[in-house]
């Protein structure tokens, strides 16, 4: 990421990347990059689709209010997604958002929301999620796309786990030691990870007990203090990336 261009403007388009494509942009991304960024013909712009890598494309300007792209050359290949879950009990609205955009910069490959007994709100919009996701990965300069999956109760999501995959249970009541010496201790994982944040009402037993049962559990404490959930995000995904993910 040193030589990484974080000057040009950036866009996610769902659209296939190659040499020579034409990439209609709808009305906001056009107003965007013409009114907003005032570029001209010509000027480039990165643009991503979460599959073929990046591009550098060149504006086409078709009129006062539209414009094409069109591919010029991949400036980063393709990498695979983070297998990483993060399973939360959803927000209020702006914390939410918040909450979803630092997943992503974390390096989070799957949002899944789950429901427990003490989940602040259990409707969840899942296109304002995407939204928030998308922009987070146009300003880092994130490739893939994390999948937004729609919410499950908290018991049927750990029944959907492979029994293989890491499951790091954030747990207000976990002895309050090193999270990071308890993840060194399990080595390599080979097997993906599934990182879970419960509700700012905690836990019950009943569902500490439920995540426990997970054939490869680790419960790890956030530290002395009471963090907010947006908080936790970012701490639990800093630990598990600085041990077991692409910070290592």
């Amino acid at each position: 990421m040193a030589d990484y261009d974080f000057k040009a403007p950036r866009l996610f388009v769902d659209t296939p990347l190659q040499a020579g494509a034409r990439i209609p942009l709808d009305r906001g991304q056009a107003n965007y990059l013409l009114n907003v960024l005032r570029l001209k013909a010509g000027e480039s712009v990165l643009i991503f689709n979460g599959r073929d890598g990046e591009w550098r494309a060149e504006v086409a300007v078709e009129g006062r209010k539209a414009a094409d792209l069109v591919c010029a050359e991949r400036t980063r290949e393709q990498g695979a997604a983070p297998d990483i879950i993060y399973a939360f009990a959803p927000l209020k609205h702006a914390r939410l958002d918040y909450m979803v955009q630092k997943a992503v910069e974390m390096g989070a490959g799957v949002l899944q929301p789950v429901l427990t007994r003490r989940t602040q709100s259990s409707r969840v919009n899942l296109e304002r999620m995407r939204s928030n996701a998308v922009e987070a990965a146009e300003q880092c300069g994130i490739l893939s796309i994390p999948e937004v999956r729609e919410e499950e109760n908290l018991e049927r999501f750990l029944k959907g786990l492979d029994k293989d995959r890491l499951v790091v249970f954030c747990d207000e009541n976990a002895p309050v030691s090193n999270p990071v010496a308890a993840l060194a201790k399990l080595g390599n994982n080979q097997a993906g990870l599934a990182v879970i944040v419960g509700p700012e009402g905690g836990f019950t037993d009943q569902e500490r007990a439920l995540v426990a049962a997970h054939e490869r559990c680790v419960c790890v404490s956030l530290g002395p203090r009471i963090l907010r959930a947006d908080t936790a995000a970012v701490a639990a995904l800093a630990i598990v990336q600085s041990v077991l993910g692409d910070w290592n």
